[in-house]
């Protein structure tokens, strides 16, 4: 049975709010197993399970903080969902290797999301507006 509009926002909801808390493992209990877990660009390419996923956690949460996501559009399928996001926070550490010096940031970004039966994430595709992050991060 597809999951509804609602199982799918109360999931992806509940991951970005982990993410905005810095949780690792909570970020880490919304995946599958054998979750595909894809930051395109990323240099490790796609990523497979929780345990692959959770490097990147890792240094995302020690280079950005302060970080809030404004939803701006979702579109949905059976069992997937479109999320077109604003991040907005600042860049302490060394986001997609640039240095942050702390400053603030905002972006865009765009996640593709597919569901499993048991409502976690079983794929989570994420394109991230780098040319607006290289002009307000500009290396010196």
């Amino acid at each position: 049975m597809p999951l509804t509009r609602h199982q799918m926002d109360s999931k992806i909801d509940e991951h970005f709010a982990f993410e905005a808390n810095d949780n690792v493992e909570g970020v880490l209990a919304t995946l599958t197993p054998d979750v595909e877990h894809d930051i395109v660009g990323a240099p490790t390419g796609p990523t497979h399970g929780p345990a692959g996923a959770r490097p990147f956690y890792e240094s995302l949460f020690s280079d950005l903080s302060d970080g809030r996501v404004r939803t701006v559009k979702r579109l949905y399928g059976e069992d997937f969902l479109v999320d077109e996001s604003v991040w907005c926070g600042r860049a302490p550490g060394r986001p997609f290797g640039l240095e942050g010096r702390g400053r603030p940031l905002e972006f865009r970004l765009l996640h593709v999301i597919e569901f499993a039966g048991s409502g976690n994430i079983k794929r989570e595709n994420v394109w991230i507006d780098l040319v607006s992050i290289l002009q307000q991060l500009p290396q010196d």
